[in-house]
Formats: structure tokens, C-alpha cells, sequence
């Protein structure tokens, strides 16, 4: 057995093992967040404030307040944005028509969508091309679905869950395809899948995975330390479709509890009072500094002791975007913050 991760049954309240955290790895920051908080970090420092952004640059509280607090200012829409701001779009991705409103505005923009979700915008694009039906597995109503529906309105509709595949209607039941927001349970995703092939058994699917590995090593982490937990904590905020489904995957996966909480400040010391093992991990929005103070917290509620369960290394870092790199490199300044135990991977034209 893994001596990182103590027996479930050891994690007892009534057992004489000491009170512990299993503190899952990896956890927080992936690299599609981190590429788009710090595209309006240096796009703060190399043109000064104000820098309009489109929406939450990402789903997190804490980063959202921290940036405002430098001057970048948070806008529902391009027509919030003054005629020929800067304006950043955000790591969820827009839609064509968010684009050319942006272009009729004379925007100059600065585009922070995450690389995976890019690459989930050029598949709905080509799969659209070859007239397939695409169903679309995501939240309606969620930013990075809406910019992937608005590639192809005409040929994609969204399947929210399993329970939604039967209202599923397609032109022709040999031309449909899969794919996904990037943000999802693998499990559920992959039960939506097994229905619409029930119905559709020439479903096709997308060329790679269109779950983003961040989400899946999040989830892979907590899937095993969560039998070991009688509480995990998620931190995360509420809009943050990752960190909703990691307290999902906690539950499901043998926790006896989960909350998810924006800050340790939310921790209710009775969650753990009979506690012996507290799980604790953070959506891909989160800074670590926030999973610290939940550290700290558990700490002072008798959790001293903290144990890191690691299911995988994540070493990836993408590069800024091209419109800001440009800028910066023509001013001499650096154009990537040195990210200790991340290798450079330039994602332009991905």
C-alpha cells in the first residue's frame, strides 16, 4: 500500500491514529490559469492601468479582487470597454461574434483563452466544416460553452449530463460527434458518452481528450486520497466548474464529506470536530497561498500534521500571448516570469 495514503479505516475518528491532513498533488494553478493571470500582470505593468477584461480573467475570487486592486477592471462586455481600450479576453474563451464586436470597437485585444480550450474551438470548427452534428458536453450557460457554441451555433448543441441524452436530436445519425468542456468529471462525461452512443452508435469522437490534464490529475488525486478522508475541502469558488466537481468526485469516490470554500476564513470548525484524516485540494483557479491559509487553519483546529498524496508531476508552461509577447518583446522586457519546475512550451498556432 502507498505510505502515503493511510487505510480507510485507519482514518476513523474512534481509531489512535493522530489527526491528519492528506494533502493532494496536484492541486491549484494549471498552466492555461496561470499563462492568463499573468498575461494581465505584465499587460498591467507594460501599458499601466486601467486593463479592461472580459469577464473573470478566471473563476477565483481572491485573483479577481487581486487584479482589480492593480487596476485591471472586469467588464461583462466588450461594449462595457471604452472605444480603442486594451482589452484582455479570458482564459475561458469568446466566441466569433464577441471577436468582431471587439474589432467594431476598435479594441485592441489580448487573448488569455487557454491553449486546451483553443484547441476544443478548432475542433468544433472543422467538425462544423464536414457538416457533423456536434453535441457538445458542458454547462450551458458557462463562458468556455459559450464561446465553443458560438463557433458553430448551427451544428452544436449542448448536452449538460446523462440524464439530457435522450432529448438529443441529430440531421443524420451517422454524422455526429463528441466533445467537451474542458472543466468536467471525467466519469460523468464518459457515462454522457456511453448514452449518446446507446442512441447513436456511429458517434464519433474528438481526436484527443478534450478534458484538459489539469482537471484529470486534479481529479485522479482526489479520487485517491478520498477514501482515506472523513472531510475534504476543496477550495475553489462557487463559478468554478473544476473545483465543483472535485468536492463531486471527493463524495463519489468514498469521502464521508466535502465543502468546497473560497478561503479558510469558511472552514466550520464542526466539519472536522470527529475528524481524523481531512482531505485537502484546490481547483485549477486557485492560488496556492489560499491552500496555505487553509494549512494554517486546520492546524490551529489540531491538523498539524500534513502528508502530500501525489498522483502525478505537472511541468508544463505555456507562453503569453502573441499580441502581448510582441509588445513586450519590443521593449526589451521579459516576456515570461521564471516559473521554477516548468519547461516553456510556445502554444501559438496550437
Amino acid at each position: 500500500m502507498d505510505p502515503a495514503v493511510p487505510d480507510a479505516d485507519a482514518a476513523s475518528p474512534s481509531s489512535e491514529v493522530a489527526r491528519r491532513v492528506l494533502l493532494a498533488s496536484p492541486r491549484g494553478y494549471c498552466a492555461g490559469v496561470d499563462r492568463a493571470v499573468v498575461a494581465v500582470e505584465k499587460a498591467l505593468e507594460h501599458y499601466g492601468p486601467p486593463v479592461y477584461v472580459r469577464k473573470e480573467i478566471v473563476h477565483n475570487r481572491h485573483v479577481v479582487d487581486t487584479l482589480a486592486a492593480r487596476g485591471a477592471v472586469f467588464v461583462a462586455d466588450t461594449d462595457d470597454v471604452p472605444e480603442g481600450a486594451r482589452v484582455v479576453f479570458s482564459a475561458h474563451g469568446v466566441s466569433p461574434a464577441v471577436r468582431a464586436a471587439a474589432a467594431a470597437r476598435s479594441l485592441r485585444t489580448i487573448d488569455a483563452t487557454c491553449p486546451l480550450v483553443t484547441k476544443v474551438h478548432k475542433e468544433a470548427v472543422r467538425f462544423a466544416d464536414d457538416d457533423f452534428d456536434i453535441l457538445l458536453i458542458g454547462h450551458a450557460g458557462h463562458e468556455e460553452v459559450e464561446g465553443t457554441s458560438g463557433e458553430a451555433p448551427e451544428h452544436i448543441q449542448v448536452v449538460n449530463s446523462p440524464d439530457d441524452v435522450d432529448a438529443v436530436e441529430v440531421r443524420d445519425p451517422e454524422r455526429v460527434v463528441w466533445i467537451s468542456q474542458t472543466t468536467l468529471s471525467v466519469d460523468e462525461t464518459m457515462e454522457t458518452v456511453r448514452r449518446l452512443r446507446e442512441r447513436f452508435p456511429a458517434l464519433q469522437d474528438p481526436p484527443s481528450d478534450d478534458i484538459c490534464y489539469a482537471t484529470q490529475n486534479r481529479q485522479v488525486a482526489v479520487k485517491k486520497m478520498a477514501p482515506s478522508c472523513d472531510v475534504v475541502v476543496v477550495v475553489g469558488s462557487a463559478n468554478s466548474s473544476n473545483s465543483v466537481r472535485l468536492v463531486e468526485v471527493a463524495l463519489e469516490s468514498g469521502a464521508r464529506a466535502a465543502h468546497r470554500i473560497d478561503t479558510a476564513a469558511e472552514i466550520d470548525p464542526a466539519w472536522v470536530a470527529d475528524a481524523a484524516t481531512v482531505g485537502v485540494t484546490s481547483g485549477a483557479s486557485v492560488p496556492e497561498i489560499l491552500v496555505r491559509d487553509v494549512l494554517t487553519r486546520l492546524a490551529e483546529l489540531g491538523f498539524g500534521d500534513v502528508e502530500e498524496v501525489r498522483t502525478a508531476t505537472e511541468d508544463l508552461m505555456f507562453s503569453l500571448p502573441r499580441e502581448l509577447r510582441a509588445d513586450l518583446k519590443a521593449a526589451g522586457a521579459e516576456t515570461r516570469p521564471a516559473r521554477e519546475g516548468r519547461r516553456s512550451l510556445d502554444v501559438q498556432g496550437v
